[in-house]
């Protein structure tokens, strides 16, 4: 009798733990993707210049276009980005929803993804492209470790970077 009620205490006791661990581990699945990633489209410009367009859509963030003017036009935009997830929207452009990890650095359209963390989305993604340190953060953009505000629709104009044999600026 006293074997019986150990046992059904015990089999209580695991329903209930496996019972609290799952959903505790789905609610914080919930939380860590309920925001949705950062979308980045690496196109150009109507003048052929390589531009970045970044949407997040719950942080209300749309259409913030980065150009980079005085870049050469970019050639291929789909083969740097194809095996991290790209998705080609058409010939002049490459969508890349950064929702899952990768090891950093690797290379994305017009350069690297540096540093990328998708703990909790959006989490921050910084980019080097061409030269320039580009990161995106739910509070604030930084553009070569300036903040900028968020602002739907802006368009943010960098000039090419000199760099050294060693590639910094």
């Amino acid at each position: 009798m006293k074997r019986e009620k150990l046992l059904k205490s015990l089999l209580v006791v695991f329903v209930g733990t496996v019972a609290f661990y799952a959903a505790t581990y789905f609610a914080i699945e919930h939380a860590r993707h309920r925001k949705g990633p950062w979308i980045v489209t690496f196109t150009r410009s109507v003048a052929g210049e390589p531009e970045i367009v970044i949407h997040q859509p719950v942080l209300g963030i749309s259409n913030v276009t980065i150009r980079f003017a005085g870049e050469p036009p970019a050639a291929n935009l789909s083969s740097a980005g194809e095996s991290n997830g790209a998705t080609r929207t058409n010939s002049a452009s490459t969508t890349i929803a950064f929702d899952s990890p990768k090891p950093v650095p690797y290379d994305v359209p017009f350069g690297q993804c540096i540093f990328m963390d998708t703990t909790f989305l959006p989490g921050t993604v910084v980019f080097d492209l061409f030269g320039h340190e580009i990161q995106l953060i739910p509070r604030v953009l930084t553009v070569d470790r300036e903040e900028k505000a968020w602002v739907s629709g802006a368009v943010h104009t960098l000039t090419s970077v000199n760099t050294n044999a060693a590639g910094t600026r």
